[in-house]
């Protein structure tokens, strides 16, 4: 088998973390749980006594990846999403390809969501104009539009392989001398936006981020925060945007986002629209500065 170690961080993570680390079986691999009250500890302990379980206060997805990374020595690490199985041979088919591409620092494999459609997982950079074309819906308009859908890389070939800009975590198949080259992940990333700036980071320091279809994994979407994290997701821009281009167009940003996400309170109703509203009346309490202490 491939020198690959796999990282799974949990945090009530049934009924779908069964199916994640079967799919792994016979690799080295780590659960770092986040503090689970749903029984995830103690089916990982009963049914997967191989596995290495790690319980630590959560502090974020990335810290919980950093964490199993530590624990791991192999050449590879796979960062596997709780949420998400590998399919057949796709860990060897990605050690193979990642072989073959000693310029990569990550290679994502296609993702599929559960009834087999496909989940693009592809992402550009955040920029204001992506940001709002996203917020906005302007996506909507051409979703396969570069110039309109470029936040979700319109118009990527999710058939062949190629170069990237940033791939979703969900699955992330990791090069150990390029993180050592890097660094881990920032921890000051909650959840969401982590591997964006991480992929970020090696594309900085003349790594490639590769998409490689000849490997799947399905991915339920959703089901790890189930949709209580939009807070974070849009902090998660934010940050990022201070960090890569500084306070000034971070601010721009958020009041971008601020006006969109009101626009989007007024006509979504239920649960979505006050989701919205919450998130608009967060970027209206203060500078970005003061969000993100």
């Amino acid at each position: 088998m491939a020198d690959v170690a796999v990282v799974v961080v949990t945090y009530d993570a049934l009924p779908w973390v069964e199916r994640c680390l079967e799919s792994v079986g016979g690799y080295e691999t780590v659960v770092v749980d986040h503090g689970s009250m749903d029984g995830t500890v103690e089916v990982v302990r009963d049914r997967f006594p191989g596995v290495r379980l790690i319980q630590q206060e959560n502090r974020g997805l990335g810290a919980g990846w950093n964490r199993g990374i530590r624990e791991t020595s192999s050449q590879y690490v796979f960062l596997l999403n709780a949420d998400a199985w590998a399919v057949d041979e796709a860990v060897e088919r990605l050690a193979a390809f990642a072989d073959s591409h000693p310029e990569a620092a990550v290679v994502g494999p296609r993702l599929r969501n559960p009834d087999g459609t496909l989940q693009r997982s592809v992402r550009g950079f955040p920029t204001l104009w992506r940001l709002a074309t996203e917020y906005l819906f302007l996506r909507k308009l051409a979703p396969g539009s570069r110039a309109l859908n470029a936040f979700y890389a319109g118009g990527f070939a999710h058939a062949e392989s190629r170069e990237a800009v940033f791939l979703m975590g969900a699955p992330l198949f990791v090069r150990r001398t390029a993180i050592d080259a890097v660094g881990p992940v920032d921890e000051d990333f909650f959840i969401f936006s982590e591997e964006t700036d991480w992929c970020f980071r090696f594309v900085r320091a003349g790594w490639k981020v590769l998409f490689f279809p000849g490997a799947e994994v399905v991915h339920v979407g959703g089901a790890s925060h189930g949709g209580r994290m939009f807070r974070e997701q849009v902090k998660g821009h934010l940050r990022f945007l201070a960090k890569h281009r500084g306070l000034r167009e971070a601010e721009r940003a958020r009041r971008l986002l601020g006006a969109s996400l009101r626009l989007r309170g007024l006509v979504f109703r239920g649960e979505r629209g006050r989701m919205y509203r919450d998130a608009a009346r967060m970027l209206a309490s203060g500078p970005v500065a003061k969000l993100l202490e």
